[in-house]
């Protein structure tokens, strides 16, 4: 719905359960239009940082009204066209063109660091890779909901990830049919959980090496990958936790987990007296 002459507008955002394992959007969005006085030309740096700052301010008040979801990224590209908006033309330093994908990938990437940085209350955005930025993103918004392929690609696009590359692999995206499922821990197969570095694989093994109680397994796993000194490992799994509902198994497979995360830390740390030994010989 388009509204001329600046009327302010009341919306109701919100997403709905439709049953108990999918989710789908269900959003009234609206723009109001006002005429504005347009500058001729503007350098894309400069527009970027005008950008971030003019998105961290309406960000902050979306995010404390409780908008999240696509609805919260949707918000976030309609607030951006304040700022493109002001300009015909937006150049870079050798006076090519930037184009409005190169502005709404800007914005994704403003958005799901902000979103990140949130949910891990204010650390390590920068510390995760993309996939884990992913899932973090998805169990915040959509708990353990399958959730149609177009609302997750906006949170993919958002984390640079193309899912069409990432469901075939033996990863925890998964399509079923036209939906998107992340599969928790308890869903994985541990044989099928290939040796990687990338940490919410890493995470999901330790939980299934944890649970069947092979200590020495995962100690070595976390040593290993360098993810049983990290801060950020510790705080993703936490946040993950934080979202999910009481009765969920991959909630307590975490909350039992992160019981001994100091004892953890401690174990990794320390050489065992028989590693000295038999670098002694």
């Amino acid at each position: 719905m388009l509204v001329t002459g600046g009327w302010p507008i009341n919306t109701e955002l919100e997403t709905r359960l439709l049953a108990k394992e999918s989710a789908a959007l269900a959003s009234s969005i609206y723009i109001v239009a006002r005429k504005i006085k347009r500058e001729k030309t503007a350098f894309y740096n400069d527009v970027k940082q005008e950008l971030k700052t003019h998105l961290i301010q309406k960000l902050d008040r979306l995010w404390d009204e409780g908008i999240s979801a696509a609805d919260f990224f949707i918000s976030a590209i309609g607030a951006s066209i304040e700022i493109f908006g002001k300009y015909e033309k937006i150049l870079d330093f050798e006076g090519n063109q930037i184009k409005a994908d190169k502005l709404l990938d800007e914005v994704r990437k403003i958005v799901t660091d902000y979103a990140v940085r949130k949910i891990l209350h204010n650390g390590f955005s920068e510390d995760i890779s993309d996939l884990t930025r992913f899932y973090v993103l998805f169990r915040f918004n959509f708990g353990n909901a399958r959730i149609h392929f177009d609302e997750a690609k906006k949170i993919a696009l958002g984390c640079n990830i193309d899912l069409s590359l990432e469901w075939d692999r033996r990863g925890f995206i998964k399509k079923q049919a036209e939906f998107i499922k992340v599969l928790g821990p308890q869903e994985r197969k541990l044989e099928e959980i290939e040796d990687t570095k990338e940490l919410i694989d890493v995470l999901h093994k330790t939980l299934l090496l944890w649970e069947k109680g092979r200590k020495d397994e995962y100690l070595t796993l976390l040593k290993e990958t360098g993810f049983g000194k990290s801060d950020a490992f510790y705080r993703v799994a936490q946040a993950i936790s934080e979202v999910l509902p009481k009765d969920d198994k991959e909630k307590k497979l975490l909350d039992g987990f992160l019981t001994g995360r100091e004892r953890i830390k401690e174990e990794i740390i320390e050489e065992k007296p028989k590693e000295k030994q038999r670098r002694l010989f």
